[in-house]
């Protein structure tokens, strides 16, 4: 039986290999774990991933457009974490035959780092964590979230799942996105107002919408222009989502209180990028949704996805943004 060599792709914590049992698979598939970004440029990236036949993904890091598929000759098959990935070409893939598989839908933990941010802001966490390490007490005074406003942009499973904890802690809790009704957000324990009033309104504003043509952008220097000298702004979805340099100039500016980000428009985040700098920012390296648990769940159902295609069976194939049946 022929050698296969599989790319474990984007492996930046380095934990691929242990929480996945790769061993198991026959003695003729060899795995290589790339634990460092893929180099700049079509060539070099296609010059790095020629001699694989399978490709496993973590998450949307490496996009993986015609002109790179094109050029990885030995490809059969390609394994992506959930049932989407918008950095993939997928009709490039139907057009050739290479199943496309994903892994079976798990809670998301994301809506518990984005109040871990939302916390780390209210309550000074991490400028109090450094003015202690450097010998000093009681710098700054943080403030209380109970009867504040939290305005929620989405509510899907993990939008719905923010605005439940601030319900909890006693928040005014309402929301706004493109297609949301009074009674999606009344079934969530939020209450409906239109974009402009969110930000007018919100001590914490929380952006909780996917990434798509009609949200990149969605938050810009008007919006950021109505929020509160007060307010924060938390962003644990995409970095493209909100207009990072209109960002940047209201929090160099002290036009709102600060910002808590989990992501960014560029990642990794480069090592000069301005909001390193920033006092009024609590940085994540994106990791909200990327929990040890999370991780095992995604990296044990792509080896099952491999090991059933090795198998001759195509499972969890992605057919576009959906599923479609199992194959052989």
């Amino acid at each position: 039986m022929a050698d296969i060599k599989i790319a474990v792709l984007d492996d930046y914590m380095k934990i691929a290999d242990s929480l996945a049992d790769w061993t198991s698979l026959p003695g003729n598939v060899h795995t290589d774990f790339f634990t460092e970004k893929l180099p700049e440029g079509t060539d070099a990236r296609a010059t790095a991933l020629a001699d694989y036949d399978v490709l496993v993904l973590t998450r949307e890091r490496t996009p993986l457009p015609r002109d790179l598929l094109e050029r990885l000759p030995k490809l059969k098959f390609i394994a992506s974490p959930e049932m989407h990935n918008r950095m993939l070409d997928f009709d490039y893939c139907r057009d050739k035959g290479i199943p496309v598989c994903g892994t079976t839908p798990r809670p998301s933990p994301t809506f518990e780092l984005t109040w871990a941010l939302i916390l780390a802001l209210a309550k000074n966490v991490t400028i109090d964590d450094r003015a202690m390490r450097d010998g000093q007490w009681q710098t700054v005074v943080g403030t209380e979230i109970r009867n504040k406003t939290l305005g929620v942009i989405g509510l899907g499973r993990i939008g719905s799942e923010v605005a439940k904890v601030g319900n909890a802690f006693g928040m005014n809790v309402i929301a706004w996105s493109e297609n949301m009704t009074a009674e999606r957000a009344e079934e969530c324990g939020t209450t409906l107002v239109s974009k402009d009033d969110l930000f007018r309104q919100s001590d914490y504003v929380v952006v909780m919408v996917i990434q798509s043509d009609r949200t990149i952008g969605l938050v810009g220097a008007h919006e950021i222009g109505l929020m509160k000298p007060n307010a924060y702004l938390v962003n644990p979805a995409r970095g493209p989502i909100v207009d990072e340099a209109a960002l940047l100039e209201a929090l160099k500016h002290n036009r709102i209180a600060g910002a808590g980000l989990d992501v960014y428009a560029e990642e990794p985040l480069p090592a000069d990028h301005p909001f390193r700098g920033l006092p009024n920012t609590v940085l994540m390296p994106h990791v909200a949704g990327f929990t040890k648990e999370h991780y095992a769940h995604w990296y044990n159902g792509m080896l099952e996805d491999v090991r059933s295609w090795l198998d001759g069976t195509v499972i969890n194939e992605i057919h576009g943004s959906g599923i479609v049946a199992a194959r052989v």
